[in-house]
């Protein structure tokens, strides 16, 4: 579906031109916060009493120069480590674009942080230190990367400088690191060798590195296409908010608020309401309190239908001609990110957009190694920052896209019904590597469906 509205289009390429999401990822140790302090520092984008609030905390630890990492690790014991452990998120621009960049953390515990902060980016920097080269850590923000669909990936090879700045160094880590993350499927690889602390090539280029004629790190965020235009997506509103004022004014208001989580929606056009399979027609799209003709994502709108039907938060408004199939059977890869494992016949809520149900896990077809990318076969769990393939039974239908297609309508939460700790994070659908068959498991007491 396209589509034709002028304003719609306008609106994507505006976005796509001046607002771009990115994460940082790497080993612990790498560099992250010292390059997006550098990023920061360097771009003019860090104000005098931030710079002075860096340069005292500098000096108290008894550093000569300013410490740039600690422009993004506010937290005590980031500070105290020397280490991140939260997504730091930051916004700056440039006259060219406009930034909002999440720096993650880097041990292999906070893993499912970079999930967190990679599953809205449209760019992620991987750093790999020189001296050390592709780790697992790489591989795992790699796959992670793939996973999540990130369409642009650059190779950030960091301290350089601790290397002699040797091309032979950066080609091999460039190589094996590509060689990689084609396998997994990722689109498109920038690698750039950089020195953070120093600043060769993050915001000006190197006079050391005269073997490198790419771009900066900054440059390439500047230029790189953002071209995904969720206007022309398949049109889902998640029903967040029933509206039904009932006043003097208002008798026979019946409103569906929700954010637009893709495509675009028209007055006239016929919808289908999901699960339940009910078909109206869009009334009338209340915008901030004004009626619109047509609204298009990210924008939060009430829809009103031509026909009294049973909506409730949770449902999914469409397209009549573009709806997906409902389901109750989910196959998916996952990013477990809790402590306790993930195991076959555990009960869970399963989160999709507005809509919470119970499900139970039926299946773990297979648990990813990410030194070869090969799949071990029926696991029977997952642990903390396993990446693996699951089936998962619901109580009721859900209208989950694939997540090639939707990252917003595509993805879903596995959540703890007991305390509500988020288990898994996961992608509807074909993944990079897709397991073979298996039979399910018999049916659990209690939630039987």
């Amino acid at each position: 579906m396209t589509s034709t509205t002028p304003a719609a289009g306008q609106l994507a390429g505006l976005s796509a031109t001046t607002l771009l999401r990115f994460a940082t990822a790497g080993s612990v140790d790498d560099g992250k916060s010292t390059l997006v302090g550098r990023l920061l520092h360097d771009s003019k984008s860090v104000l005098t009493d931030q710079l002075e609030a860096v340069e005292h905390a500098s000096r108290s630890r008894g550093q000569d120069v300013p410490d740039l990492a600690l422009l993004t690790d506010g937290l005590r014991a980031e500070r105290e480590q020397g280490i991140t452990i939260d997504v730091a998120y930051r916004y700056f621009a440039t006259p060219r674009r406009r930034f909002i960049l999440a720096d993650t953390p880097g041990h292999v515990q906070y893993t499912r942080n970079m999930v967190t902060g990679a599953s809205t980016a449209e760019l992620t920097v991987v750093l790999v230190d020189a001296r050390n080269g592709v780790v697992e850590q790489t591989r795992r923000h790699a796959a992670i990367a793939a996973l999540l669909r990130v369409p642009h990936v650059v190779l950030a090879v960091n301290k350089m400088d601790l290397v002699d700045y040797k091309e032979p160094v950066f080609a091999a880590i460039a190589k094996e690191f590509t060689a990689y993350a084609t396998e997994l499927g990722v689109p498109e690889v920038t690698a750039i060798p950089i020195s953070a602390l120093v600043g060769d090539n993050v915001v000006e280029p190197s006079a050391t590195m005269d073997w490198y004629g790419g771009p900066t790190v900054l440059e390439h965020l500047e230029t790189v296409p953002v071209s995904h235009d969720l206007t022309t997506c398949h049109a889902r509103l998640p029903v967040q908010y029933v509206i039904r004022p009932q006043t003097a004014e208002h008798p026979d208001y019946r409103g569906y608020a929700g954010q637009i989580a893709a495509g675009t929606f028209r007055v006239g056009e016929p919808v289908t309401v999901l699960p339940s399979g009910r078909t109206s027609t869009v009334a009338g799209i209340d915008l901030l309190g004004t009626p619109v003709d047509v609204a298009w994502t990210p924008q939060s709108v009430t829809l009103l239908l031509a026909d009294d039907v049973d909506v409730s938060r949770g449902d999914l408004i469409v397209p009549s001609g573009d709806a997906p199939a409902t389901t109750q059977d989910v196959e998916a890869t996952v990013c477990h990110v809790a402590d306790q494992p993930l195991t076959v016949g555990q009960r869970v809520l399963l989160k999709h957009t507005t809509r919470t149900v119970k499900a139970i896990v039926k299946e773990i077809p297979s648990r990813l190694t990410l030194d070869d990318l090969s799949q071990h076969p029926e696991p029977g769990r997952l642990v903390a920052n396993d990446i693996g393939r699951v089936r998962v039974r619901t109580a009721e239908p859900l209208a989950l896209d694939a997540y090639a297609d939707s990252r917003r309508t595509g993805s879903f939460l596995l959540i703890d019904p007991a305390d509500g700790t988020t288990l898994a994070a996961g992608m509807a659908g074909d993944s990079f590597a897709a397991p073979a068959e298996a039979t399910a498991p018999a049916d659990d007491d209690g939630w039987d469906f």
